[in-house]
């Protein structure tokens, strides 16, 4: 019966042991992390210029097709504002 009290000594002292440690380090690493964050704060990404890519054009051939295939789905009633090439 002594050695399992020994035992459970042993075990809660080694347990209480790598709590603290843990604390230390967790502690230690958010000064570290503060102490980083003011000496070299995060830098900004420049921002990239968005350019509107270029229109493709469309055969003369293929917009009459377009326009007669609108006209004879909607009745003549809808018209082709705008075609973009995917």
């Amino acid at each position: 019966m002594e050695n399992m009290g020994l035992g459970l000594t042993l075990m809660l002292i080694g347990m209480l042991t790598v709590f603290v440690i843990l604390l230390i380090v967790i502690n230690l690493s958010k000064v570290l992390i503060s102490i980083v964050n003011k000496v070299a704060p995060e830098e900004e990404a420049p921002k990239k210029k968005v350019e509107a890519p270029a229109p493709k054009l469309i055969d003369a051939n293929v917009m009459a097709i377009i326009e007669a295939a609108v006209k004879e789905l909607t009745g003549g009633k809808g018209t082709v504002t705008n075609v973009e090439k995917l």
